[in-house]
């Protein structure tokens, strides 16, 4: 109403509402918010623009969650593309979509597309933002979950521990996402049947 309907600001409050539809698994209500967003940042603020890639980051997660992963690829890599071009290939976004497309491959079973990647913005995080970062912390997990499912727990290991010693730092102790990683190393334990290791995690991640 005060903005018009091609307004940025509009294309904003339409990803919000599609983000909110998103989360609840409600994807044909989220997806033609997405599209509509989408259709006004491109005229907008133009095709290579930032908040373009946002969208499309999000528009492709409502694809991959249902599976539909030919949509949501080229969805993934124009936002890398934008990323790159617009903020730089060593820019915390451009690890951001990064992440994406490592995750939609790991999805799918396509390990060696996905390790490089996953690696890279592992790189990225650890220039741009610190290697004590929560972002790094996130990168690591990522990358450690991919050789977990591979049966690689030696170098899953490692990688799960620097995340926890992060989280714990940069977050504390108490953190939700300590939690988060210490069930993750638990679980890392329990595969490999090393349950005395596992169970004091475990019991630490439900306090």
């Amino acid at each position: 109403k005060a903005l018009g309907p091609e307004h940025p600001d509009t294309a904003k409050s339409l990803n919000n509402l599609a983000g909110l539809y998103k989360r609840q698994g409600l994807y044909s209500k989220s997806e033609p918010l997405y599209l509509r967003a989408l259709a006004i940042a491109e005229q907008a603020l133009g095709p290579e623009h930032p908040s373009t890639a946002l969208i499309l980051n999000n528009l492709a997660v409502v694809y991959k969650n249902q599976g539909l992963y030919s949509k949501s690829e080229p969805l993934y890599l124009r936002a890398l593309d934008i990323n790159e071009n617009a903020l730089g290939p060593e820019h915390s976004d451009t690890a951001v979509s990064l992440n994406n497309l490592a995750r939609l491959y790991e999805s799918q079973g396509l390990y060696s597309k996905s390790e490089p990647l996953y690696l890279r913005a592992l790189e990225i995080n650890e220039q741009a933002l610190g290697p004590e970062h929560p972002s790094t912390a996130l990168s690591l997990n990522s990358l450690a979950g991919l050789y977990k499912s591979q049966g690689l727990y030696s170098k899953a290991e490692p990688l799960y521990l620097r995340s926890l010693a992060i989280a714990e730092q940069a977050l504390g102790p108490e953190h939700w996402y300590t939690a988060a990683s210490l069930n993750n190393l638990a679980n890392l334990y329990d595969d490999q049947a090393l349950y005395s290791r596992a169970e004091p995690l475990y019991l630490r991640a439900l306090a």
